[in-house]
């Protein structure tokens, strides 16, 4: 299915961080903690101003973003734990 957000909404899948610390401990799923780094797999067009101009997004499909620990709302879209948020949760892009 393919879905594209509206207005400044972000469509991220969240890049699971490592199963070891560095030391060599696994660390159990209960006591890990979300990942707040991201995928961007779809982005809307953009929202407007009051005059009706459009603001293009600065994000793109395939960047890495990290984003603020409680942004986004959890969605299933084809099997796959996603979560959609404004592009102004976004804290910056990975390099």
């Amino acid at each position: 299915m393919a879905f594209t957000p509206l207005h400044d909404r972000v469509l991220v899948r969240r890049i699971e961080g490592e199963e070891k610390t560095k030391g060599g401990l696994i660390i159990p799923d209960t006591a890990k903690e979300k990942p707040a780094e991201a995928e961007v797999i779809a982005v809307g067009p953009g929202a407007r101003k009051d005059s009706g101009e459009l603001i293009t997004p600065t994000v793109k499909a395939g960047d890495r973003v990290l984003f603020g620990k409680w942004s986004g709302t959890e969605v299933t879209i084809d099997g796959k734990e996603l979560l959609i948020m404004k592009e102004s949760d976004i804290l910056g892009v990975i390099a």
